[in-house]
């Protein structure tokens, strides 16, 4: 089992703490090419027609993942603050006992000592592993054409999908009501172009795990 960082920006931190967010989407740096009727990518290879392909542990696609496999850990970044006193100290430089908040939800982790007054926010990319408060084990992975994603995903994805907007709604139909609500997320991360490329994507879900 390996542990990995990963950011998270605070609505999504959110979603998670509450239970709402369990899987992540992230593009894939290195795109699958289409060489006549297959995609083929890291050595592996899969029909035109075929949309998801699952990540097994022997496969390469597995051993590629930059987020792991099943069974490894994720270790978010978030925003965070240390001690107002302690702004111009380096984040490697900090003491374990530095009492931390964190802006997504106003939390605070205490020490030892008590936080006199919140500091600066700190950003995610710059957070160390010993502040970090939320750890995710990995379920699943595989890869996925972007606008492929199912109504369950955009769910899962933290997304709220009102079911009056449902109403009357086949299971194409309403597929494509989620993915136009989840592409609003994606958009808003990574640019509409983005969206309307329809990359592939790692598709990385997961469980929280209690610390």
């Amino acid at each position: 089992m390996k542990e990995r960082p990963i950011l998270f920006t605070a609505p999504i931190v959110r979603a998670i703490l509450s239970g709402q967010k369990t899987v992540t989407r992230r593009l894939m740096k290195v795109q699958p090419v289409l060489n006549g009727g297959f995609w083929e990518v890291y050595g592996a290879g899969w029909g035109k027609g075929i949309t998801s392909v699952p990540a097994m542990p022997v496969h390469s696609l597995s051993s590629n993942c930059p987020y792991g496999r099943i069974g490894d850990r994720l270790w978010v970044r978030e925003a965070w603050q240390a001690d107002e006193q302690v702004n111009a100290v380096a984040p490697r430089e900090l003491s374990h006992g530095e009492p931390i908040q964190y802006p997504a939800d106003g939390a605070s982790r205490q020490t030892g000592c008590s936080m006199i007054t919140p500091g600066k926010t700190r950003p995610s990319i710059h957070m160390p592993r010993w502040v970090s408060r939320i750890l995710l084990e990995i379920t699943d992975v595989r890869v996925e054409r972007l606008q492929e994603i199912s109504l369950a995903q955009v769910q899962r994805e933290g997304c709220e999908v009102r079911q009056f907007w449902l109403f009357g709604a086949n299971n194409e139909e309403a597929q494509k009501i989620g993915a136009s609500v989840f592409s609003g997320l994606w958009s808003s991360i990574n640019g509409a172009e983005s969206w309307n490329a329809n990359p592939w994507v790692w598709v990385v879900e997961f469980n929280q795990v209690k610390l």
